[in-house]
């Protein structure tokens, strides 16, 4: 049977047939023909596409820029829980890490590059080397880290750290403060948790502010030396951060992290919202966006 249908518009007689000079018409008059090969290269064309498209997106992912987002507030007051930032993969080199399921096709570290003290790096964090974790680099291979009082010392010197006004975060559903004496109202009289905020300046220049809630355990603790190829790490939110002053032990700390677990430095936040949003209010979408930290350079 051929790919060419016929229809004739009723009932040939008995006596004639009526004459066919190419494919027959239907009722329109006009041929209806269907063009396998032709259906065929759509549908080529198209997976082929869908191919590129994700081929595209991989290579976009692992090697250039990757999305993530701020689950927690270790990182207060730079990072809030809720933020969603661009890191750029490139900075640090690439390793298994890189990889959509950190899949084991590239050896080692390949194009490494070694972060700078205040990087605000992501990685996979020890000892799962499963899950994607953020903070700062403190230090790096060879250097002497200490916390006394709450006050990071670096080969024996202190980090200036200078008194800055309260850190006021804005209670929402993503925020909550972590005891009554931090809970106070802004100029509009909302509520908000009032956090002591310091300006902290390591030995290269690199400023930026952190958050200490009072006395703690991990305000002081002995010399950890930075082995070569690890980095030492801390969250912003000093009183609030299982970092490298904890033992690699499952959710309860990451150690001194291997350089090779490096997954990208943050780099441009791309949105934030507070958490107030309902899927069912499409309004609140917009209003719970926090507009003003969308671009901003981390």
């Amino acid at each position: 049977m051929s790919d060419i249908e016929t229809a004739t518009s009723g009932p040939a007689s008995d006596k004639s047939e009526l004459p066919s000079s190419g494919p027959a018409s239907s009722g329109g008059g006009k041929p209806v023909v269907k063009d396998a090969k032709k259906d065929a290269k759509k549908d080529e064309g198209f997976f082929s596409f869908l191919l590129w498209l994700v081929l595209g997106v991989v290579v976009l992912r692992s090697f250039i820029i990757s999305p993530f987002n701020i689950p927690s507030e270790s990182m207060l007051p730079r990072l809030l829980n809720g933020d969603y930032l661009f890191a750029s993969k490139w900075s640090y080199g690439y390793s298994k890490y890189s990889l959509p399921f950190s899949l084991p096709l590239i050896p080692g570290r390949v194009f490494a590059g070694q972060p700078e003290r205040g990087d605000v790096v992501i990685f996979k964090a020890p000892p799962g080397n499963d899950v994607d974790y953020i903070k700062r680099v403190i230090g790096l291979p060879g250097d002497e880290v200490q916390v006394k009082g709450g006050q990071v010392w670096i080969n024996g010197k202190a980090v200036p750290r200078v008194r800055q006004p309260d850190f006021a975060l804005p209670v929402t559903a993503n925020t909550h403060c972590y005891a009554p004496e931090f809970e106070g109202k802004d100029a509009a009289g909302g509520p908000v948790c009032n956090y002591p905020q310091f300006r902290e300046t390591l030995p290269n220049g690199k400023s930026y502010n952190v958050l200490d809630l009072g006395q703690t355990p991990q305000d002081d603790t002995g010399v950890y030396i930075v082995p070569e190829g690890h980095m030492f790490l801390m969250g912003d939110n000093r009183d609030n951060s299982l970092d490298s002053r904890f033992p690699a032990i499952e959710g309860q700390g990451i150690g001194i992290v291997p350089q090779d677990n490096l997954v990208g430095k943050a780099a441009v936040m791309m949105f934030s919202t507070d958490g107030d949003a309902e899927w069912l209010k499409p309004w609140t979408w917009f209003t719970a966006a926090r507009w003003s930290r969308i671009g901003s350079v981390i």
